[in-house]
């Protein structure tokens, strides 16, 4: 999916924002195996929480196996990790400007529909800012 050019605003962005890493475990296998899928999931989390999207890239281990993948945004990234023969996802959020990392973990939690979750969440900033 080819996105639009994005264009920076005038202003520079504060060196700042949100990590998100959340360990999702006990996910049925089927929703953890299939690339297409996963790419949509994380590039709609994105776009919910209000960030731009400027490419992803994600890799399929093979049939029933794991996919890893990132989706490169304006504001940072998003990527995730999975093992369906696990039932487990390891996904990283990280946005700075005024996107919503948590708007995102949301989305993916909603669709992947996890038995735990484990959550860290770093504010993060410039030294001094």
């Amino acid at each position: 999916m080819r996105e639009q050019p994005y264009l920076p605003a005038q202003t520079p962005h504060q060196a700042a924002g949100t990590h998100l890493l959340a360990d999702l475990g006990g996910i049925a296998a089927d929703k953890l195996s299939d690339c297409g899928h996963i790419e949509q999931l994380l590039r709609g989390a994105a776009h919910a929480a209000g960030a731009h999207v400027l490419h992803s890239h994600f890799h399929g281990f093979g049939e029933g196996l794991g996919v890893t993948g990132v989706v490169l945004l304006a504001e940072s990234h998003i990527s995730i990790h999975t093992w369906p023969e696990a039932g487990f996802a390891a996904a990283d959020i990280f946005m700075c400007g005024g996107a919503q990392p948590e708007l995102a973990l949301a989305i993916i939690t909603e669709a992947l529909q996890p038995q735990s979750r484990a959550l860290h969440t770093i504010r993060r900033a410039a030294p001094g800012g």
